[in-house]
C-alpha cells in the first residue's frame, strides 16, 4: 500500500516506521529539523529495548510525493486546517484520509443520527470556517482511535511507551472493505488493529476517558497519580465525566463504564505526565479544542447542563492564553 504520513511527531513517526518496516511504500510530509533528520537517518524508533531506523521518502512538498492510497494525518488539531490545504497533491481519486488524532474529529457530527436534534452539523471549535470539511470530504475519510503511548524526544526520533491498539472504522458506521484493508496493513506492521462498526462510539469512549486528565494536569502541573490521589480533584473529574457521558448518550455514543472504573484503569498505568502537560511545560500550543471545547460546543447545542465541563474549559483556556499557548480571545 502506498501510504503518506502527515505529521511525523510521536504517533505519526511510530506508524511511519512500523509500516515501512512491514514493506509498505511509506512517505511523509515534513519540514525543518524533522525533515532533515529523516532524510539523513530515517525514522529512528526505540521499541522494546531495540533501536531501528526506517528509511522513508520525506519531503516538504506534497507534489513531490504524489497521490497515495492512504494518507494518515497525525497532527495537533490546531495544525489541521493548514495541512488540509497543503496535502491536496497527495489525494488521488480513491485516496483515503485517516486522522490519527486526539479528541473530536471535524466530521464527527456529520454522521450523527437526525434523532439527536443537533440541527447544524458543523463544529466551529474544530473547523471554524468549514475549510477542512470542504478539503477533506466525508467520503474520503476513515475514523481512527489510537490506544498507545509514545514520545518524540528529538526530531525524527520516536520512543514507544506502551500499547499498540488501533481501531479503524467508517464514519457512518458499519463494515467496509476499505476499512478492512487498512486494518490488514496496520496488522501487518505489528499493530493490534481492529475494524469497528461504530467508530463514533469508540472516539467518544476514549475522549470521555482522557478529556479531563489532560487539562487538569496542564492546570496543576501534576502527574496522573497525584491527580487521582486528591479527593476534591478526583470528585471534580468524576462529575465532568458524567456530564460528558450525558452528552454522549444524546448523540448515540452511550458510555456503560463508570467513571471510577475508568480512573482505576488510569491508575494501573502508574504516574505519568499527560501530553498536554508536556506541551505546556515545553511552551507548545495545547490541544484544547478537540479535547474539551468541542464537547462543550456539542453540549451547548443540546442544552445539556455542564457546569464542570465549562469550568474545566474556561480555566484551562485562560491559563493557556496567559502563557501564549492558546489563541487570544477574538
Amino acid at each position: 500500500m502506498k501510504i503518506a504520513v502527515v505529521g511525523l511527531g510521536a504517533v505519526g513517526g511510530l506508524m511511519a516506521a512500523k509500516l515501512a518496516r512491514a514493506g509498505h511504500a511509506v512517505s511523509a510530509l515534513a519540514r525543518g529539523a524533522t525533515l532533515a533528520s529523516v532524510r539523513e537517518h530515517g525514522v529512528r524508533l526505540t521499541m522494546a529495548g531495540a533501536q531501528t531506523a526506517s528509511a522513508i521518502t520525506a519531503s516538504d512538498d506534497a507534489k513531490a510525493l504524489g497521490p497515495q492510497d492512504l494518507v494518515i494525518v497525525a497532527l495537533k488539531g490546531q495544525s489541521l486546517a493548514a495541512a488540509a490545504q497543503t496535502m491536496q497533491p497527495l489525494l488521488g481519486p480513491n485516496t483515503l484520509v485517516m486522522p490519527a488524532m486526539n479528541g473530536v474529529p471535524w466530521w464527527f457530527l456529520q454522521t450523527a443520527s437526525a434523532s439527536a436534534g443537533l440541527g447544524d452539523r458543523s463544529l466551529p471549535s474544530i473547523d471554524p470556517d468549514g475549510r477542512v470539511k470542504a478539503l477533506l470530504p466525508l467520503e474520503r475519510v476513515l475514523g481512527c482511535v489510537v490506544h498507545l503511548t509514545c514520545s518524540s524526544p528529538a526530531p525524527g526520533v520516536i520512543r514507544h511507551g506502551f500499547g499498540d491498539r488501533l481501531i479503524v472504522g467508517e464514519p457512518g458506521g458499519g463494515a467496509s472493505p476499505r476499512a478492512d484493508a487498512v486494518c490488514a496493513a496496520l496488522a501487518q506492521a505489528g499493530f493490534k488493529s481492529e475494524s469497528s462498526a461504530d467508530i463514533r462510539h469508540d472516539i467518544w469512549f476514549k475522549l470521555w476517558g482522557n478529556m479531563t486528565m489532560n487539562p487538569v494536569s496542564a492546570l496543576t502541573g501534576a502527574a496522573t497519580d497525584h491527580i487521582l490521589d486528591d479527593p476534591l480533584v478526583h470528585a471534580f473529574i468524576l462529575r465532568t465525566m458524567e456530564e460528558a457521558a450525558q452528552i454522549g448518550a444524546r448523540i448515540g455514543c452511550p458510555i456503560t463504564q463508570s467513571g471510577e472504573e475508568r480512573m482505576a484503569l488510569t491508575r494501573q498505568l502508574g504516574g505519568f505526565k499527560t501530553s498536554m502537560l508536556q506541551d505546556a511545560e515545553a511552551g507548545r500550543a495545547i490541544e484544547l479544542n478537540a479535547l474539551v471545547a468541542a464537547v462543550h460546543e456539542i453540549g451547548m447545542r443540546l442544552s445539556v447542563p455542564m457546569p464542570n465541563i465549562g469550568a474545566l474549559l474556561g480555566l484551562t483556556r485562560l491559563m493557556a492564553r496567559e502563557r501564549g499557548l492558546y489563541p487570544p480571545a477574538a
